[in-house]
């Protein structure tokens, strides 16, 4: 008897606690809910809002600016009509497309091969030339920018694109390596031994067989190279110095005002708002793919 109390009492312990559960169950089941779902509001709030007060802030003219409105009390398109009539914006937006689109396409280009090499070549002292690799993307570019303005200046790169495409592609192409490194790493190598029992090339394999397989690494590595190139600043302002050569960046800090001193704070957030999206759109559109690019490696299967 007494050993049968011992087995069972677990038991029934443990069936009360189910029906004490059972019983406050209705009554505790949407707290949770509610709870994650108030978090999330949070942190979206928290996330969103400077984005709001920067268009909110683009909506005003006049004495509104110097009213800390929540909404603009006369909301106008007039600072974004007035950015797009400006010459020098436009030029900074064409500049910058233009060296975005080269520096992303040629850290893609270059990035692929070599990444492919550390991932599918052995060699001694791989992992330290990764390191290498990847250690030039944590050094600071304000130690190069004088340097780089007394060499471009003496060697006519001194507001060109090569001036500004060149050290883009120095900091941005180790951190395209490392993503690129880790995805390939993760595809497997019959694959591409497949294919050449089939008749193609290494070259093939590679272009046909590896690459389609690697684009959320590619959509990945290529929008965050876009990002950095869009958003530099300190090299864009110290290699030009003509309006003709500026970049968005660049373009909108030497935004002025109709008086002196003035801060043109409506033109510079309705500048600023027309530079973001951009960047917003392509990160909902691609999100999935940076997600799977981002986490490669991350799960051994």
């Amino acid at each position: 008897m007494a050993t049968t109390r011992v087995e069972t009492r677990p038991g029934a312990r443990r069936a009360e606690r189910a029906r004490a559960a059972e019983a406050r169950g209705p009554r505790r089941r949407w707290v949770k809910p509610v709870l994650l779902w108030l978090a999330v509001v949070l942190i979206c709030v928290f996330c969103l809002f400077p984005f709001y007060w920067l268009i909110n802030v683009s909506l005003k003219s006049g004495a509104d600016l110097s009213q800390a409105d929540l909404f603009p009390p006369n909301p106008t398109l007039d600072n974004y009509s007035s950015i797009f009539e400006n010459s020098d914006f436009t030029s900074a937006l064409r500049n910058s497309t233009i060296v975005t689109t080269i520096t992303t396409f040629l850290a893609l280009l270059v990035g692929s091969f070599a990444a492919y090499a550390l991932a599918r070549l052995r060699f001694p002292m791989k992992f330290l030339l990764l390191a290498v690799i990847l250690s030039i993307s944590t050094f600071p570019p304000i130690a190069i920018a004088a340097p780089l303005f007394k060499l471009w200046t003496d060697i006519g790169l001194y507001n060109t694109y090569a001036g500004l495409i060149i050290p883009y592609l120095t900091f941005a192409l180790p951190l395209c390596i490392y993503i690129l490194a880790s995805f390939f790493k993760e595809i497997p190598k019959e694959l591409e031994e497949a294919a050449l029992v089939d008749g193609a090339t290494h070259f093939q394999a590679f272009r046909k067989v590896v690459l389609p397989l690697a684009a959320p690494g590619l959509v990945t590595a290529g929008l965050l190279t876009a990002f950095f190139v869009w958003n530099e600043f300190l090299l864009a302002v110290t290699l030009t110095s003509s309006p003709s050569a500026f970049t968005v960046p660049v373009a909108v800090v030497n935004f002025q005002g109709s008086q002196l001193f003035e801060i043109p704070l409506g033109t510079m957030s309705a500048a600023s708002v027309v530079i973001t999206i951009p960047l917003v759109v392509l990160v909902i559109l691609f999100q999935k793919r940076i997600v799977a690019g981002m986490t490669a490696g991350a799960v051994k299967g």
